[in-house]
């Protein structure tokens, strides 16, 4: 079952407000995303670790999906990818090549935790500095490593919104103890690209509440201003 996000402020111009969704998957209750345009009702899927819940999702709403964002390569957010796009016939996009390992290994993964995932190759790898469109509109791309190494975050344009993946969470970071995990460069990009975005900020994240950037940095016990490091 989806569960609506609180739309956000329209942007400066003639379109209507960004609307959005929440549908948990995989055992591990990833928040895939779903987001679309309310005048079109057109939209984009990111992290679907699963398909059938977000094709169910989907239908419910009456949101046509035009593509998928990948933030990154981990099995509850990607695994549904392939099935998704091949059903509705929509492109993948994202994450970083880096983890491409991760989307070539999400058959094997999967089977360890009793799901069915398969692999997936998205049509188009993102960099720093790329931009993709979000139910029309304009979001950009950082590239930042830690959690896995090609994690990517999206953030609008207008500053209303930032899709964060596993990089931050509502009192915490994402984990980095896996074997090509990074603490401290996760910290790094948490302090050197997500904070600079603006304290008023919005993110989402892929488990758990949502937040603002700037009470992340005034608050969060890793990467915020009191954290050591």
């Amino acid at each position: 079952m989806a569960s609506t996000v609180p739309p956000q402020a329209s942007p400066p111009d003639d379109t209507s407000p960004l609307r959005g969704a929440v549908v948990p998957v995989t055992p591990f209750r990833q928040n895939c995303l779903l987001l679309w345009d309310e005048r079109t009702m057109r939209g984009t899927v990111v992290d679907p670790g699963e398909a059938s819940a977000v094709l169910q999702a989907l239908e419910e709403l009456g949101v046509t999906a035009e593509k998928i964002l990948l933030t990154h390569g981990h099995l509850d957010h990607a695994a549904g990818a392939a099935e998704l796009s091949e059903t509705l016939r929509i492109p993948v996009e994202g994450p970083h090549e880096a983890d491409r390992f991760l989307l070539d290994g999400l058959a094997k993964s999967t089977a360890q935790y009793g799901f069915v995932g398969r692999p997936v190759t998205p049509g188009r790898w993102l960099n720093e500095g790329d931009t993709v469109e979000i139910a029309g509109r304009r979001f950009g791309v950082l590239h930042c490593p830690g959690h896995t190494p090609g994690h990517v975050v999206f953030h609008a344009e207008d500053g209303s919104l930032a899709i964060v993946g596993d990089v931050l969470f509502k009192g915490s970071v994402g984990r980095t103890d896996f074997p090509y995990g990074d603490g401290p460069g996760l910290i790094r990009v948490i302090r050197e690209k997500l904070f600079p975005l603006g304290d008023d900020m919005p993110f989402l994240c892929g488990h758990g509440a949502g937040g603002t950037l700037g009470e992340e940095r005034r608050t969060n016990p890793y990467a915020g201003d009191g954290a050591a490091g």
